[in-house]
């Protein structure tokens, strides 16, 4: 390979282009490309997906796109392959800068072609460092081996490459309503028309879809125009499936990012949560999907974006599916059933999110060392759940962020003001994620009996159950956890033994009036070095059967309980 480009440089321009490919000559100009490389002594690794042709050879990768045109991309021209190669280049040195080195140009002929070299342009490559693919997200998830670090690796990066993305104009198309709709619309008419000609059920299921959207799409087009307007729709990463992800010894690399089209990249950020969340889903692992959507909502506070989730977790199931089926339809045996049996796996997860799902408010109660928080996140994980947190939010009022330690802010942050503002924006956000659907988990001390009688008045606007899960341990214990939180330096919470003092001082019991709301919260024996954990079986079990909230005397209108008194769980 002589006259490489050096990393940074970008292959000339064809000034006189010569004819153009066709499929067929492609495909044996990486044929011949891969002879060429073999004869150093090590014979490349071809990897084909549905739009390129992947070289591994030499510790680098060699990215050749493939000349076609499909229903969502045209790269069937030299010209269009060499810009959607250079903006492959701009797009993912956002967050992979040191894997994307150049683009490579390709000269000679179909049977004789050149990595480099003078003469025009045959076609073009995109030259990026290798890696090791066992750390692949799909192949982690496959082996059982992705775990909770990563996907909150991957939640924190993913919300600070969102927050300095650029926004779409308000005035312009990308992320209108109408497109956005369109873009699933399409989507559904493409996968109907991709399903083999036996699969009535897989039609069926689409025509499900296709009256959900019918009901669904119009009533959150206002809500996606007032995220459009509020600087919402960024210009992401677009493909944010677990292929495109990957564990390596330095942290989380996430590449390929869609290059190909505008819509497809400048999107609602929720959308792009939705991609990875769905395709967790689609591989066997709800609890790390709940925890990603979770966590990255911790970090950026946009609860708003819960509304409209549902929504894009089937969105991003279609596209998934509709790729599948692509692959289908470009390979045969036991490759082909494979990918029908991801197409299949992909319209199920569309066709589950289009279903009602039980939903409740539930509130925490206890004081700071409790459990409250290293408890429910089992709770959130197992049953979809999204949890706000008194103490991130106070913080992100305040202007600081969740790791923070507020010292000589302490005082001002903890005013009869401030704990207001905290309270309405905890019940503002959980408002949110209730009316997308889901369970919202209101994650703060409620010591004050107006503040838990607020939550139970929400709830009932909204015609939603409630619970109250109530935290306790032992005073010495509850010191000692302060104690060791605080060391580690890795919560959000400032609470220590002073501020635990006050609170045993201030608080307001719960009232008799109260209990049925009441799930006791005890923790299963803990494990030296385990995360505490508690059996949620009857609360989960209780969500499925709720009575919802009324606005009457709680008394008058229990939720079902356990002879005795509040509930256990």
């Amino acid at each position: 390979m002589t006259d490489r480009p050096t990393p940074g440089d970008s292959a000339p321009s064809p000034t006189s282009p010569p004819a153009e490919l066709t499929p067929a000559q492609q495909q044996r100009m990486v044929q011949a490309l891969a002879a060429a490389l073999g004869r150093s002594g090590n014979a490349p690794r071809h990897v084909e997906t549905h739009v390129s042709h992947v070289l591994l050879h030499g510790g680098h990768a060699y990215k050749i796109k493939k000349a076609l045109a499909t229903s969502f991309l045209d790269q069937s021209t030299l010209a269009r392959r060499h810009a959607a190669c250079e903006e492959e280049l701009r797009l993912n040195r956002r967050l992979a800068g040191h894997l994307y080195l150049d683009v490579v140009p390709i000269t000679g002929t179909p049977d004789a072609p050149k990595l480099g070299g003078e003469g025009p342009l045959l076609d073009v490559a995109v030259r990026m460092l290798a890696f090791d693919e066992a750390g692949l997200w799909d192949r982690l998830a496959a082996g059982g081996a992705l775990c909770a670090d990563d996907v909150d690796e991957l939640a924190a990066l993913l919300a600070r490459f969102h927050g300095a993305a650029d926004a779409a104009p308000e005035g312009g198309t990308l992320g209108r309503p109408e497109r956005v709709r369109a873009a699933l619309r399409s989507s559904l008419r493409d996968v109907h028309a991709a399903l083999p000609e036996a699969d009535d059920a897989g039609r069926a299921l689409v025509e499900q879809v296709q009256r959900w959207e019918s009901e669904t799409g119009p009533r959150l087009a206002p809500v996606m125009a007032r995220r459009l307007a509020s600087g919402r729709v960024r210009e992401g990463h677009g493909g944010l499936h677990l292929g495109n992800v990957a564990r390596t010894g330095s942290g989380c690399l996430v590449f390929d990012c869609i290059e190909f089209a505008d819509d497809f990249r400048w999107l609602d950020v929720i959308s792009e949560v939705a991609f990875l969340a769905m395709d967790l889903q689609a591989h066997g692992l709800p609890a790390l999907a709940h925890r990603f959507v979770d966590t990255y909502l911790q970090h950026c506070g946009d609860y708003d974006g819960v509304r409209v989730l549902d929504y894009y977790l089937v969105h991003r199931a279609l596209v998934r599916a509709k790729v599948a089926l692509l692959r289908a339809a470009q390979a045969d045996g036991n490759a082909r059933e494979q990918a029908l049996a991801a197409a299949r796996r992909y319209l199920g997860v569309a066709q589950r999110t289009t279903l009602p799902r039980p939903h409740a408010l539930l509130i925490t109660h206890g004081l700071s060392g409790s459990g409250k928080t290293s408890l429910t996140q089992g709770l959130l994980e197992a049953e979809g759940a999204v949890r706000i947190r008194a103490d991130v939010e106070r913080k992100r009022l305040a202007g600081l962020d969740a790791l923070d330690r507020a010292g000589a802010a302490a005082g001002s942050l903890y005013t009869a003001a401030m704990s207001e503002a905290t309270y309405a924006r905890l019940l503002d956000a959980a408002t949110s994620v209730l009316e997308g659907g889901w369970t919202a988990i209101v994650d703060a001390t409620f010591l004050r009996g107006a503040d838990r009688r607020a939550a139970y008045a929400r709830a009932a606007v909204l015609g939603v159950p409630f619970a109250v899960l109530h935290f306790d341990a032992p005073a010495q214990v509850l010191r000692e956890r302060l104690k060791r939180r605080a060391a580690l330096g890795a919560d959000a919470s400032d609470a220590d033994a002073a501020v635990l003092a006050a609170q045993q001082q201030a608080q307001e019991p719960l009232a008799p009036d109260e209990m049925p709301w009441v799930h006791v919260v005890q923790a299963l024996p803990e494990t030296a070095g385990a995360t505490p954990i508690a059996d949620w079986t009857a609360l989960r079990r209780w969500l499925r059967s709720a009575t919802v909230a009324t606005g009457v005397a709680p008394a008058a209108h229990p939720v079902p309980q356990a002879p005795g008194g509040p509930r256990g769980c």
